[in-house]
C-alpha cells in the first residue's frame, strides 16, 4: 500500500494568513530512505455556486485574482464558516457577491482541488431560480462585477478560454455528470 511507504518525520507551520496556513511536512520515503520537505496549504473548505436564473442565464462574476494578477471570469463562491453547510455558505456567498438570491439550492458534490498540496475540499452547489433582490456586500478587499450569460453558451465559453478557471470548469463538469446520471440536461 503506497501510504505505508511514507513516514512523517516532522511538521511545522511556516506562515499563517487569514484564509490559509502554510505548513512544511518532512517525510521519509521508506522504499529508498530518501527524505524531503513538502509544502502544504491548509485551508477551510469552500463552495462554488452555479447560479441559474429562471430564464436560463448563469450568474458569473469578474474579480481580480492575485495569483495571476488579472481579472478572472468565474462563478460566485467562498470559504465555509466554521460549522456552516455548503448550501448555507452558497446562499450567503451568492447574495454577498452578486445580490442574487435563489428559490432553491441543491448540493451537487465535492472534489479535492489539489490534494498534492492542499487540505481543503471544494463543494459545488446549484442555485436555481435566481433573481437579483439584494445589494452586494463585499469583503474589504473585494470588487466584483456581475454578468449574466446563457447557460447553453457556457461550454463554448470554456472551449474558447473566456472561462479558464480550472475549479469553475470542474464544477460545471461535475454538474454535467450529475445531470447525465439523472437523465436531465443542464443546458436546457
Amino acid at each position: 500500500m503506497p501510504e505505508r511507504s511514507w513516514t512523517l518525520l516532522n511538521s511545522r507551520t511556516i506562515s499563517d494568513y487569514k484564509i490559509i496556513r502554510l505548513r512544511e511536512d518532512q517525510y521519509r520515503f521508506e522504499p529508498t530512505g530518501a527524505e524531503s520537505p513538502f509544502a502544504i496549504c491548509e485551508s477551510a473548505d469552500w463552495v462554488l455556486v452555479i447560479a441559474v436564473t429562471a430564464d436560463e442565464q448563469v450568474v458569473l462574476i469578474r474579480q481580480f485574482r492575485h495569483g495571476v494578477r488579472q481579472v478572472v471570469l468565474e462563478i460566485p463562491g467562498g470559504v465555509l464558516d466554521p460549522g456552516e453547510s455548503p448550501e448555507i455558505a452558497a446562499v450567503r456567498e451568492l447574495r454577498e457577491e452578486t445580490g442574487y438570491v435563489a428559490q432553491r439550492v441543491r448540493y451537487i458534490g465535492r472534489m479535492m482541488p489539489n490534494p498534492a498540496i492542499n487540505t481543503a475540499w471544494q463543494h459545488v452547489v446549484l442555485a436555481e431560480g435566481c433573481r437579483q433582490s439584494a445589494v452586494q456586500k463585499f469583503d474589504p478587499f473585494e470588487q466584483i462585477e456581475v454578468e449574466l450569460h446563457p447557460l447553453a453558451g457556457i461550454p463554448q465559453m470554456i472551449r474558447d478560454g473566456r472561462i479558464a478557471h480550472a475549479l469553475v470548469i470542474a464544477s460545471f463538469a461535475l454538474w454535467q455528470s450529475v445531470q447525465n446520471r439523472t437523465g436531465s440536461n443542464p443546458e436546457g
